[in-house]
């Protein structure tokens, strides 16, 4: 009988475990605490150093626009990359991803025989919405980067340069 017991409080104690601790891990969240988990969930919206900060420079930069702001409260960059363009992008989408940024190419294109291409690519991190759109010939690269706080109707990210 006193294993009986025993089971009985061990299972009630891993339904009460399971119950505390009914949200997702966040591998990067320090404590345990349940009020910190509350507290980083209702964050403010970003502003335009919150978005900078997501927004990764690629290697190879030879010069850098930006950050400009525009519409929907969102910010644009333009790079000048020193590098092939297949390569430049390839580079610059695993960059997005090392800072967190869910990726999807839109379109690729390796160029040929003429060593141009390019890509253009959408992301999300959270809420955080951005388009990516990079291409060039031979060894020079420019890169086109928006992002905004939430996505806009009309993601347009025109290039600048």
């Amino acid at each position: 009988m006193g294993n009986a017991i025993r089971s009985v409080a061990v299972a009630a104690a891993v339904i009460g475990l399971v119950a505390g601790c009914g949200g997702k891990a966040d591998p990067g969240a320090q404590g345990s605490s349940s009020s910190a988990a509350s507290s980083t969930s209702a964050a403010a919206p970003a502003g335009p150093a919150d978005l900078q900060a997501l927004v990764p420079t690629p290697g190879g930069t030879a010069q850098t626009w930006g950050p400009d702001t525009i519409a929907d409260n969102g910010i644009h960059f333009s790079f000048k990359v020193t590098g092939a363009p297949t390569e430049v992008v390839t580079a610059y989408k695993s960059a997005l991803e090392g800072k967190g940024w869910a990726v999807t190419t839109i379109v690729s294109s390796d160029g040929g025989p003429g060593g141009g291409g390019g890509a253009t690519y959408t992301g999300t991190h959270g809420d955080t919405y951005g388009v990516f759109d990079g291409g060039g010939m031979g060894t020079e690269t420019y890169l086109n980067v928006c992002a905004w706080p939430a996505k806009p109707a009309q993601p347009n990210c025109s290039r600048k340069r």
